[in-house]
């Protein structure tokens, strides 16, 4: 079995294959205070309650732009499992052509979902991410990551405004059912769903005027669900991070026998 480990700034995704079999996936939220004991006692109950044998485990796999909680993930991984995870930028690296001007700055996960989205779709296409920021991947026809767009995540915006004004509440991101707002909660969601939605679809369009009309959309990321409907995607997929793991898994493994 395989492993993976996605770091986010607000969660820990987690998720075990059996070869190409996505047999379970699993959250926790990311704490940059957990000890490397709470961190792989969590992760043990998770097999255990599912039936699962950590040490049918052959190897770890690890993504992640949170640098602070690295520390203790390593070492509950070498504590609990016995082994030295993969990780991305480090041990691992992704075989795409960057065109960043400083490669090294584009997050670990935005480039494996963009060799996950080439490998699985073809190209040239855009990766939305809704995460606690969205992103937006451009990848060419021949596979080159160009770069992208940063966009404060929805539920980041919403926070900002609850957080920042005195009279607003926080309320659930849902569609109110019609874009004029009857009361404060209705005009809020309707700020948030159709807003959001129409920024999405905006940048995609700039996007697609660069990379040309063909283009494909691939979304992914947590909050996918809140916008998916709103805007034009041409696939949704929930996996991608985690199938991009695997991927890049794979061929570690076949340049490294």
């Amino acid at each position: 079995m395989l492993l993976t480990i996605d770091i986010g700034n607000t969660n820990m995704e987690c998720a075990v294959f059996q070869g190409e079999e996505l047999l379970k996936v699993f959250r926790l939220g990311t704490n940059r205070d957990a000890t490397s004991d709470e961190i792989g006692l969590t992760i043990g109950q998770f097999f255990l309650v599912n039936g699962l044998d950590m040490a049918q485990v052959e190897d770890i796999v690890i993504a992640s732009v949170v640098p602070q909680v690295m520390y203790s993930v390593n070492n509950a991984i070498l504590k609990y499992f016995g082994k030295l995870p993969l990780v991305v930028g480090e041990n691992l690296f992704v075989p795409i052509e960057n065109h960043y001007d400083n490669p090294a700055e584009v997050g670990a996960d935005r480039l494996v979902t963009a060799k996950a989205a080439f490998s699985k779709y073809g190209g040239p296409l855009v990766v939305v991410d809704f995460g606690t920021a969205t992103t937006f991947d451009a990848v060419t026809g021949q596979g080159a990551y160009l770069g992208g767009v940063i966009y404060p995540g929805i539920r980041i915006s919403t926070a900002s405004l609850f957080q920042r004004t005195a009279k607003l509440p926080m309320v659930e991101l849902v569609d109110p059912g019609h874009i004029i707002g009857r009361n404060t909660e209705q005009s809020i969601q309707a700020g948030a769903i159709y807003g959001y939605s129409g920024a999405v679809k905006n940048i995609i369009a700039e996007i697609k005027k660069v990379l040309g009309a063909e283009t494909r959309v691939v979304a992914t990321g947590g909050l996918v669900g809140i916008i998916a409907e709103y805007a034009d995607f041409d696939v949704i997929d929930r996996t991608l991070m985690q199938d991009g793991l695997r991927l890049l898994y794979q061929y570690h493994r076949q340049q490294n026998p």
